[in-house]
């Protein structure tokens, strides 16, 4: 689950990260009033779940509250890489001496945390990794160590930080990131830029928070911290019915069993010149429920033309899941043409079943690759 800046800024605060005063506007009104309370010049940032705010013209500097709500009539309802601004975040504008990069992720190759630290900060990361590799020191923590002291001397020095005075600060700050990393359960924990001003203050200028979404259950301030309006309306149905969903945004809309499978038939639709509209795993069963909890949420998806049954039989057996998926036709009206392909455990009584009912609209194929070339086809 991504956060906002104000609510990753609100988690980095509660870790002892010092960020910049800042008010949360809807309207330029709050924009305004937000204003007079921080007092001074401040800046107005669009809250979005994308990156590019700046060059999109979502972030603003005002001297006065009059500007700022002026500001913020620009802003809202600004498209930023076709995420719409409804929220902004009014904060005390800082000046900047310095932009540093810090962040730590998981690194699922490694199995561990990964710090990336650099002074070159205030840019894309990618930018900064194609341009100048050695500037941006690497770190890994052995999660059952924790983090040590020493590693923050080794991320400060290996980025060439000399300033006695900035060491202990970002020492201190790459503490309590991990803390806030490993309390929050996240992934990923990201300030670009770490500013330090012209007195010497080191502190987080924006925010980049994800946490894992397994881990919500631990967390349920966190869990209400979500904008589900933010989200995509097939992704917010599939939450509510408890289906695995990700919206991607091709046409052929994609219904297997096991995470890997259908990741592989992501592969075989592109391979076979199509474009994927979803990732969507009915997990280990067949049955009637969850063919059409899942079905529902594909169809919801405008872009769908044809939907990619694919399914392997291991413990789930085949016929099982032809009887769900006829179950499931019953119960519902599909238009879109439909492609299965089974394989595995009682796979030639799956499509026995599914042959002698012959719906219109149900293709059978006997391997991946043949139904992904219809399903491909089938959706032109």
């Amino acid at each position: 689950m991504d956060l906002y800046e104000y609510q990753g800024k609100e988690l980095f605060r509660r870790f002892g990260i010092p960020v910049s005063e800042g008010r949360l506007a809807t309207t330029p009104h709050e924009a305004r009033a937000a204003a007079v309370e921080i007092g001074g010049p401040v800046v107005v940032k669009a809250q979005v779940l994308t990156g590019g705010r700046g060059k999109a013209g979502g972030i603003k500097l005002a001297d006065t509250p009059e500007e700022a709500e002026q500001r913020a009539g620009e802003i809202l309802g600004l498209d930023i890489r076709g995420h719409v601004v409804r929220r902004l975040w009014i904060e005390r504008a800082s000046e900047i001496a310095k932009e540093y990069y810090l962040s730590i992720t998981f690194d699922r190759g490694a199995k561990q945390p990964l710090f990336m630290f650099t002074a070159e900060g205030g840019v894309d990361i990618e930018q900064v990794a194609e341009d100048s590799p050695e500037a941006l020191v690497r770190l890994y923590v052995d999660p059952l160590e924790g983090f040590q002291p020493y590693q923050a001397r080794r991320l400060i020095y290996g980025a060439g930080i000399g300033d006695p005075g900035e060491q202990k600060q970002i020492a201190s700050i790459l503490e309590s990131l991990y803390a806030a990393f490993v309390g929050c359960d996240a992934m990923l924990c990201e300030i670009n830029p770490l500013l330090v001003t012209p007195d010497g203050e080191v502190k987080a200028l924006d925010s980049k928070f994800t946490v894992d979404d397994n881990a919500l259950y631990k967390h349920p301030d966190i869990a209400q911290m979500r904008d589900t309006a933010a989200a995509a309306p097939q992704e917010v149905l599939a939450r509510e019915k408890d289906v695995t969903y990700v919206k991607l945004d091709g046409s052929v809309g994609i219904l297997g069993n096991g995470a890997g499978l259908v990741m592989s038939t992501l592969d075989v639709i592109a391979l076979a010149g199509g474009r994927p509209a979803n990732f969507c795993d009915l997990g280990g069963g067949g049955d009637a429920e969850g063919v059409v909890d899942a079905l529902e949420v594909i169809t919801s998806d405008d872009q769908v033309r044809s939907i990619f049954f694919n399914i392997f039989g291991g413990i789930t057996r085949c016929d099982e899941v032809a009887r769900g998926i006829l179950q499931a036709l019953g119960r519902m009206t599909i238009e879109h043409p439909i492609v299965v392909r089974l394989d595995g455990t009682n796979a030639e009584e799956g499509r026995r079943i599914l042959a002698d009912a012959s719906p219109p609209n149900l293709h059978v194929e006997p391997t991946m690759l043949d139904a992904a070339r219809r399903a491909v086809e089938l959706a032109r």
